[in-house]
């Protein structure tokens, strides 16, 4: 697996695209803004975009969306129902996802194929409602629940600290290693934040 990653917007959130490179396939994973340099970026990889993947529903992880969908026609976007219909969604996220044909909801337990490559997901509430968490091969695609060294806020609309505590500690307790690939700034490993991310430490109670 391929993994590309780029700043888009102005809070700088991490768009990721990943390719089964054998299959000549991809997906997108939080495009936030800068649609044309997003695009450029998958069609420089030579895979065809399968999907794109939306771990929240947040205006600076899907500001792209609707011009992507635009340029590849048929493809879904998946974002967890609860981040569009919930009584906390925002504004700009339901006014958008209502609008598009292509979204499909996701969540707890979803497998989704990526040509060769299973994405598993996971429902990891606390930043918004509908958060969700990523798990292909060893990468986890984090969102805004952890970053390195912290985990997202919980004073937007429908954040909530109890909620995050328990995502934080459900991905603590993964068997394994991961790369964790957050939706801002850089990344870390899941074994580093169990050590030392004070979030995460709080949540499994060390």
């Amino acid at each position: 697996m391929k993994i590309i990653t780029m700043q888009v917007g102005a809070i700088m959130t991490n768009c990721y695209i990943f390719c089964d490179e054998d299959a000549k396939v991809c997906a997108i994973v939080d495009p936030g803004a800068d649609a044309d340099r997003v695009f450029h970026a998958v069609e420089e990889t030579g895979c065809a975009p399968v999907c794109i993947f939306l771990t929240h529903g947040h205006y600076d992880h899907t500001g792209a969306v609707a011009e992507l969908l635009e340029r590849y026609p048929g493809i879904p976007a998946y974002l967890n129902r609860r981040d569009v219909h919930g009584d906390d969604a925002d504004r700009r996220t339901r006014e958008l996802f209502l609008s598009l044909p292509a979204t499909v909801d996701y969540g707890e337990g979803t497998m989704v194929q990526v040509g060769g490559l299973t994405v598993s997901v996971m429902s990891t509430p606390g930043h918004s409602p509908g958060s969700v968490t990523l798990l292909c091969g060893d990468a986890m695609f984090a969102g805004d629940t952890l970053f390195a060294g912290s985990c997202g806020r919980t004073d937007l609309p429908g954040g909530n600290v109890g909620d995050m505590l328990s995502s934080l500690s459900r991905l603590g307790q993964l068997a394994g290693e991961y790369t964790v690939l957050p939706g801002h700034m850089g990344p870390s490993l899941l074994s580093r934040e169990r050590e030392y991310n004070p979030f995460m430490l709080q949540a499994l109670g060390r």
